[in-house]
């Protein structure tokens, strides 16, 4: 056995007691070193510690020095600007005692001046007293000498003053429109004209009737059919009635309502050149007329938007303004009426420097109402405003449709021009025209309205009703009324008559002296 084996005998229990030495032993000597370890440890930390705390101390001290340094300086900058705080405020205690003193001077000045106005209103009173005398005395004496009382004396000046007021006004407002007449029917006529000849459009005339040409008088027979029976079909559902009568190959269809005329009309047509005519045929073709005619009433919507200029309207407003291809007023086709006073609209408001898209739009689409059926209650001014109202309309264009016959207030110089423009396309020459009857009784009421005017003597409507001349008695009407009287009718002729265009309104005083030598 060698020394290891011998060494590392554990067999023998003196080993034991050598193991549990040595570990013993070690585990001294770790605590030893552990305990040197910590301490070396927190003698590093202690140390450590104290040079922070020193630091924090001397940073300290300077804060501490930096804080007095600043605070004495706010200290100094306080004390000077309190020091010139109180001179200002000795100064200002200075100023108010001067002030002070000023107004205790003033005052005194004040009191006696208000003792020598006291002394002079004695004076003044006693004055008047004496003055209101006096003027008893002379008021009594000229009543004596006048024969005339001061009311009546009141009532004579008065009535000459209002005479010579009523002269000097007719004549101020004489010059004022003759001033007017002269800077602006230049410049107007010059705009007028200029609208009418860039806008060029084409007369159309419409009528209650149409008449369908036939190929002989063989289909007149068969458009009446077996006792009445086509003819009554064809009148039944299309709503319009048939007249047939003696005029050589053709037949006329009557109807105020000119859309479903048109209807009957191409659906008529269709059936003579097709040549079978009978009750189910005709409803066939009817059905395929109408749908034919809703397509062509969005066209001429769309044509007459695109020829105008005014764009992203909506297609309720589209169809609607298509129908108008087929309504007229006093002979003029309305679709190309609004169509005119579009273009029209647009050159004045070029002119003017308004809005031209505002003005064209509201020019378009014043006459929408129009389109409209027997069902909307409303004027067609208002019905039509309305109407653009719900689908989107601008209010600008919408205040133009409802106020261009002044059924609501202008708002905007676009809508003057709208109404300008549609005045202009109703009047010119050509444009509409209006049955006889109608055209008689206009004449006589224009006539009526001049001859209830006090002075009047005579009236006479000529020039196809576009004047109205009046011959006035000279005795009682002088020449300012006669101004006046011209005036007065004219504004009477607005309010009672709708009419196209304008109307002259001209008086006549004449004043003959005769004398005879004997």
């Amino acid at each position: 056995m060698n020394f290891f084996e011998k060494l590392f005998d554990f067999s023998n229990p003196s080993m034991w007691i050598w193991v549990a030495l040595a570990l013993i032993l070690g585990a001294v000597i770790g605590w030893i070193v552990v305990n040197f370890v910590r301490n070396n440890r927190d003698i590093r930390l202690k140390r450590t510690a104290d040079d922070i705390i020193a630091a924090a101390n001397e940073e300290a001290i300077q804060v501490k020095l930096e804080a007095k340094d600043e605070a004495l300086k706010f200290t100094r900058q306080a004390e000077v600007e309190l020091q010139q705080r109180r001179s200002e405020l000795n100064k200002e205690d200075d100023r108010l005692v001067k002030r002070r003193e000023e107004l205790d001077r003033r005052f005194d000045q004040m009191q006696q001046r208000e003792s020598s106005l006291n002394k002079r209103q004695s004076s003044i009173d006693k004055r008047a007293n004496e003055i209101d005398s006096l003027y008893a005395e002379r008021l009594n004496e000229l009543q004596r000498v006048a024969e005339l009382s001061t009311e009546e004396a009141r009532d004579i000046l008065l009535e000459e003053v209002e005479r010579t007021a009523r002269n000097d006004m007719a004549r101020i407002v004489r010059q004022i429109e003759n001033e007017a007449r002269e800077t602006g029917e230049e410049k107007a006529r010059e705009l007028i004209a200029d609208a009418i000849q860039r806008v060029a459009s084409d007369k159309v005339a419409e009528v209650t009737t149409s008449l369908v040409t036939l190929p002989n008088e063989e289909m007149k027979g068969r458009i009446v059919g077996r006792n009445g029976r086509n003819i009554r079909s064809f009148e039944q559902a299309t709503g319009v009635d048939v007249i047939v009568d003696d005029t050589p190959e053709a037949v006329t269809i009557s109807c105020f309502d000119s859309v479903r005329r048109e209807i009957a009309r191409r659906t008529l047509t269709r059936l003579v050149q097709d040549g079978r005519i009978h009750p189910a045929y005709i409803e066939k073709i009817l059905a395929e007329e109408r749908a034919e005619m809703e397509r062509d009433i969005i066209k001429s919507g769309n044509e007459a938007a695109y020829e105008a200029s005014v764009h992203g309207l909506h297609p309720e407003i589209i169809k609607k303004l298509g129908r108008l291809k087929f309504r007229s007023s006093y002979g003029q086709n309305q679709l190309a009426h609004a169509v005119e006073t579009s273009k029209i609209a647009s050159v004045l408001a070029a002119e003017l420097g308004a809005n031209i898209e505002v003005a064209k739009a509201g020019a378009l689409l014043h006459d929408l109402g129009k389109a409209m059926d027997h069902n909307t209650d409303g004027t067609h001014a208002q019905i039509g405003a309305e109407f653009a109202k719900r689908h989107g309309v601008s209010p600008a264009v919408v205040n133009i449709i409802a106020s261009h016959h002044h059924e609501v207030d202008q708002a905007s110089v676009e809508a003057v021009i709208a109404e300008a423009a549609d005045a202009i396309s109703g009047a010119r020459p050509g444009a509409r025209r209006e049955d006889l009857e109608q055209y008689i009784k206009r004449l006589k009421a224009l006539e009526n309205i001049a001859n209830e005017h006090k002075g009047v003597e005579s009236s006479f409507a000529i020039q196809a009703g576009r004047e109205v001349r009046i011959i006035v008695k000279p005795e009682e009407v002088d020449d300012y009324q006669a101004h006046q009287l011209a005036k007065n009718i004219a504004d009477e002729i607005e309010e009672t008559l709708q009419y196209p265009g304008q109307i002259r309104v001209t008086v006549i005083r004449e004043t003959r002296s005769v004398s005879y030598a004997k």
